[in-house]
């Protein structure tokens, strides 16, 4: 856990002290990256283990009822923000 707060410190460090140079133009992409490589290597994880690929079809529905349920719930909750605030 400490090994995280140090890397978000570290990061937020260099972002305030680089913030007036080129470099932080490219941030977004960089960040699209890593997200796209987190999210291969999550799927490579689940894919290579033996347990869910045999489970799959009994827990497929309950992944399924989630994953739209936070995609719904996270939709209306940022039309929310959007009216209230925006």
């Amino acid at each position: 856990m400490i090994y995280i707060l140090l890397c978000l410190a570290t990061g937020i460090v260099i972002g305030f002290l680089a913030r007036k140079r080129c470099v932080i133009k490219y941030t977004g992409s960089l960040l699209n990256v890593a997200i796209m490589l987190l999210l291969f290597f999550l799927g490579l994880s689940v894919g290579s283990n033996s347990q869910v690929i045999q489970n799959f079809r009994s827990i497929g529905l309950d992944a399924f009822l989630l994953t739209v349920g936070g995609t719904l719930g996270s939709l209306l909750c940022a039309k929310w923000v959007y009216k209230k605030f925006f």
